[in-house]
């Protein structure tokens, strides 16, 4: 069976990101793995991934039941090209945010506003509502998107990644502010200066966190509100950016998680039953979990001892976006990076994979698809009913 190959943008940009975060990092031995989450009664849930510009979802139960959602323009002209960070609205409606970079540059790469219909495996259908596009730093190469949240409110955040794998830091954490079934919808930027921004995760106070994955800055960014209500002075956006777009100049931003404990390359971020926090680390094939002060409690995955990174990925995956269910299980999207010739990226055999939890005990990861291109993103829907 062949596969369609990576998205040449996100795999260049990949690849020089991480060949930049091994030159500048060292990769240490692996240690002990435990979770006390509890496993809670098994409802419907649905993972979602983006990978070789498809949306696709998993049935979060084996045979892992697997269904092409929207398909990559591509490969269909009628259709759209989706990755990135997936984020189901908080109030039940079952719309949600992806990265849409259909025709990038023109039109510009964003974030689409999505409608799932259905609610089992094989008969899931999406239309798109609407588009966040909002203007970029100069960065050096493509300036992907990737992170997604929501405030208490509904207001949106997103990140984009900026400068991937050198030069200044200008990835961009953003709010939205409704209504967002439209293709012009009303900004204000919080940062510009992140390096390498990954995924989002807000917490129940409204604070923002936002992965940074390379050095000289990599770690866990906490953002502390209050956040702009509109885009101009009175609503709290009191500046402009290089680009003329809407900036709040006063935003409180600090390191909440470091590099330390073998966090080399942060890019994904969830938040457990309990509220402790799931981080992965793409390039050394880590998760690592924190209690709400972002104090280290263990590494929840990583690869057993004496496997390195070479011309086959490590066995147990290389995480880079993240999700987790109602009942504290996490789904992973393993890029399947390798070390070849051409230098260190993505292979031909990336998968989507889960770790259970009994006992508070994590089991060996479950893969639930394989042979995929790029999967860059997890998104877990829970449906109203089934």
């Amino acid at each position: 069976m062949t596969h369609r190959s990576a998205p040449r943008r996100r795999r260049i940009a990949l690849v020089a990101a991480l060949t930049a975060a091994a030159a500048a990092l060292a990769l240490a031995g692996p240690g002990a793995s435990a979770l006390p989450a509890q496993q809670k009664k098994h409802t419907n849930v649905i993972v979602l991934n983006g990978e070789g510009n498809n949306l696709n979802a998993f049935a979060s139960k084996p045979p892992f039941k697997k269904q092409n959602v929207i398909r990559n323009h591509e490969d269909d002209p009628k259709g759209l090209d989706i990755n990135a960070q997936i984020c189901f609205f908080p109030d039940g409606s079952n719309r949600f945010v992806a990265g849409e970079d259909t025709g990038q540059p023109n039109p510009p790469q964003g974030w689409g506003i999505f409608k799932m219909s259905g609610t089992k495996v094989g008969k899931l259908s999406a239309k798109q509502l609407g588009k966040l596009t909002p203007t970029y730093q100069g960065s050096l190469d493509n300036a992907e998107n990737y992170g997604c949240g929501f405030l208490s409110d509904g207001r949106i955040v997103t990140s984009d990644v900026g400068n991937q794998a050198g030069g200044e830091g200008d990835g961009q954490l953003i709010v939205w502010f409704p209504p967002f079934n439209t293709r012009d919808v009303k900004y204000c930027k919080l940062d510009t200066g992140i390096a390498t921004a990954g995924g989002i995760y807000v917490d129940d106070q409204d604070r923002v966190y936002v992965a940074s994955a390379r050095p000289p800055s990599s770690g866990v960014f906490r953002y502390t509100g209050p956040f702009p209500t509109s885009d101009d002075a009175a609503g709290g956006c009191d500046g402009t950016d290089g680009t003329g777009a809407p900036l709040d100049t006063s935003v409180q931003k600090e390191l909440f998680i470091g590099p330390e404990n073998d966090l080399l390359t942060p890019s994904a971020i969830v938040a457990g039953p309990d509220g402790n926090l799931f981080i992965t680390s793409v390039f050394n094939g880590r998760i690592n979990e924190y209690d709400a002060d972002g104090t280290f409690v263990r590494s929840v995955l990583q690869p057993p001892a004496g496997e390195s990174l070479g011309e086959k990925p490590y066995s147990t995956g290389t995480p880079f976006g993240l999700g987790i269910g109602p009942d504290g299980t996490l789904y992973y999207a393993d890029i399947g990076i390798v070390v070849s010739p051409d230098g260190v990226g993505p292979g031909p055999e990336g998968t989507v994979r889960r770790i259970r939890f009994v006992k508070d005990e994590p089991q060996p990861p479950e893969t639930m698809g394989t042979g995929l291109a790029f999967p860059d993103g997890i998104g877990v829907y829970v449906p109203k009913s089934g």
